[in-house]
């Protein structure tokens, strides 16, 4: 049977749904199959912005038209066949899932006060214990700003909970937990022991202004405007505040505020360009966008100006007059979705600092599975990396996406970031981007002190090469080399790269100067494959073109650790196109001569090889073709003969098998260096960040 959960609050705009998220995040960690439903929605007609947030999420599988309920008009019309039709259609969801995160109703302009009551109602017939949420600030401030809200104190919070838990009694609704969100963040503690309640979790999250402050997408939909000037990727910059620019540029200049959108009548062209030149110029607030109101279009010319400006901004078009432009903005508040990625990932980091996920799904009665979706895996390694937060450096800081990735990982604590590049211009794209990477450190590959340090160590490293320290000096500028100087020095627990650069650009530096662990030859690489309900290990797939048993033996005594380290208990398959000894040729005696080796020098070690690869991942073929094997039918390290083998076959599985193919993972090091596909997305770049934080952590052990 199903454990779910079913989030409610007393008002609205309490950012309910981001606690669903949060929720939805912490119950895919430890179950294959978690779902979600909406009791009551504005409207079965049209999208609810909430089912779709979390039916976005990823591992998620369920039908939007499977996960709705009823509308506000079926319960005014018919409350008892309204609930009926909610059980119905939520008991059809619950079928199909280990649990469910049931997200209330949300006190629309259309709701009646018995709301709560209306939802506790619901919660006690689905069975289902409630997620009460209270707001942190006041919802009845009329002097809201884009978000801005006044602060309740711990008592306020106490009686807003007790009346809600009256009403929760009163329909005999079973309480889950109470979180206080968007509550102020040096009264958390306070809050939650003013909340004691009976040995029931209460937790506190701290008010975000990121989140609740209008992006820019948003106000560009709230004034149903154009995209004038500005990439579209700007848009996810979130607005603080508003100025209205109805004065002349000296007198607007002075009031630009930091993070603000302005307001400027597009027919006051030298007001438009003076807040550009302010923007760009670095002596001024950093805007995050500009709106023209009015129905005048901007002159050719003037387009053709802001054409030749490096424009960070921004520039949104609308008919509208001052007033209901400055009034849409105003009421305009943010939203968490997927596309906002940096807000999505804001929310998220914010649940996992203050809830206490263990608790949570432990009072839910989920136990770990033993199923380990790609999902779960990539959890795993955001948790490990967090566990014991390493230094890791990001050479390629003119990357967006290095620049988005870090925002994540800033954002959730996975590990400590130095980025590389000229700081000035780093942290300006990052802002345009609507990423905050405060948190991390920025630093120029030609600073002198830096480079005099590493061209002094470099010539000394490579001496015998005959490489003189000016040739040194120039040597260490390249970002791979400079970021690579800073793992040997210990300025950095570990080094990603390759967004932008080769593979050998990037790894090449780490063969001069880090160079292999003792008692390892050879530098080589896994892809951790995460298929539907495990994850395997391949090895090597990206480095070296055709080992000798040797350095096959190399390989799989590497990849075994690798295994280990990231939780997948070894048992090491040498392939070949041949099984036992039923087969002979040059490439079947190396992988034979490989497997003696590992053996020898690993007595401990499952092992078994040469063995095909159907033989090492089929019991049924296991059975026939090696009985008695402890590795054929069971093998979780597989190892390729030859990188045309690998690599090819880590591919087919990928796109044949919908496997999470996450690396590669250079292995063989002394300290953790990892390459980027040129083509890798942002979670790549997580993930791998992740991975190199992990293997740090085995370095500093």
């Amino acid at each position: 049977m199903a454990r779910s959960i079913y989030i409610t609050s007393a008002e609205g705009h309490t950012g309910k749904s981001t606690i669903a998220l949060g929720v939805l995040d912490a119950l895919m960690r430890v179950s294959p199959r978690v779902g979600v439903f909406r009791p009551i929605a504005r409207s079965t007609q049209e999208r609810d912005y909430v089912l779709e947030l979390l039916l976005a999420h990823d591992g998620v599988h369920l039908d939007y038209e499977d996960c709705i309920g009823v509308s506000y008009d079926d319960v005014r019309a018919d409350p008892e066949h309204a609930l009926g039709e909610i059980v119905a259609r939520f008991k059809a969801v619950e079928a199909q899932c280990d649990a469910v995160v049931v997200v209330g109703s949300d006190y629309t302009d259309v709701a009646s006060p018995a709301e709560l009551g209306f939802n506790a109602r619901i919660a006690a017939n689905l069975g289902v214990p409630v997620l009460l949420v209270i707001s942190g600030r006041d919802q009845q401030d009329h002097a809201e700003q884009l978000g801005t809200t006044t602060a309740r104190s711990p008592q306020q919070v106490q009686q807003l909970a007790a009346l809600a838990l009256g009403e929760l009694a009163a329909e005999r609704a079973e309480l889950f937990a109470i979180i206080v969100n968007r509550a102020e963040p040096d009264q958390l503690r306070e809050i939650v022991d003013g909340l004691d309640a009976d040995r029931t979790p209460v937790w506190a999250i701290p008010e975000e202004r990121a989140l609740v402050a209008p992006s820019m997408r948003g106000i560009l939909r709230a004034l149903d405007g154009r995209l004038v000037r500005g990439g579209e990727e700007l848009l996810d910059r979130e607005a603080y505040s508003v100025v209205i620019a109805g004065m002349s540029m000296v007198n607007v200049l002075p009031r630009l505020i930091e993070g603000s959108v302005v307001v400027i009548a597009a027919d006051r062209t030298e007001t438009l360009l003076a807040t550009l030149l302010a923007t760009s110029s670095g002596t001024f607030p950093d805007v995050a966008g500009i709106v023209l109101n009015g129905p005048f279009a901007l002159p050719d010319t003037i387009l053709q100006l802001i054409d030749g400006l490096d424009l960070a901004i921004p520039i949104i078009a609308t008919d509208l007059g001052t007033y209901d432009t400055a009034a849409r903005i105003m009421r305009t508040r943010g939203r968490v979705s997927v596309e906002s990625g940096q807000r999505y990932q804001t929310a998220l980091a914010l649940f996992q600092k203050h809830v206490d996920i263990a608790e949570l799904t432990i009072e839910m009665g989920l136990a770990t599975s033993s199923v380990v979706t790609p999902l779960m895996f990539e959890y795993g390694l955001i948790e490990r990396a967090r566990s014991i937060r390493r230094r890791i450096v990001l050479p390629e800081g003119d990357d967006d996406r290095i620049l988005r990735a870090a925002g994540i990982l800033l954002a959730r604590g996975v590990a400590d970031l130095v980025i590389l590049g000229d700081e000035g211009e780093v942290r300006a794209r990052a802002a345009a981007l609507g990423v905050d990477i405060s948190a991390a450190q920025v630093i120029s590959p030609t600073d002198p002190e830096l480079v005099a340090r590493f061209a002094a160590e470099y010539a000394r490293i490579r001496a015998h090469k005959g490489i003189t320290l000016q040739q040194a000096a120039d040597t260490v500028t390249d970002v791979s080399y400079f970021g690579t100087m800073m793992v040997h020095l210990g300025l950095a627990d570990g080094m990603v790269s390759g967004a932008a650069h080769t593979t050998a650009h990037t790894i090449r530096p780490s063969f001069e100067i880090i160079k292999t662990r003792p008692g390892v030859d050879v530098v080589s690489s896994v892809f951790l494959m995460a298929l539907a309900d495990r994850v395997l290990v391949y090895g090597d797939c990206a480095v070296i073109p055709d080992p000798t048993s040797i350095q096959l033996a190399d390989i799989a005594i590497s990849s075994a650790a690798t295994a280990a380290q990231f939780g997948v208990e070894p048992r090491v398959a040498m392939l070949s196109y041949s099984t036992g000894e039923s087969g002979s040729g040059a490439d079947v005696e190396k992988v034979r001569a490989a497997t003696a080796l590992v053996r020898e020098r690993m007595p401990a070690l499952l092992v078994e090889g040469p063995i095909q690869y159907d033989a090492a991942a089929d019991a049924a073929v296991a059975a026939a073709k090696l009985p008695g094997s402890q590795v054929a039918g069971r093998a979780t390290v597989f190892i390729f003969p030859d990188l045309n083998t690998g690599n090819n076959t880590y591919k087919a599985v990928q796109r044949s098998a919908g496997a999470v193919a996450i690396g590669p993972v250079l292995q063989g090091l002394n300290k953790p260096i990892n390459d980027l596909s040129r083509g890798a997305l942002v979670d790549d770049i997580v993930n791998t960040v992740a991975i190199t934080a992990i293997q740090a952590q085995g370095d500093a052990a």
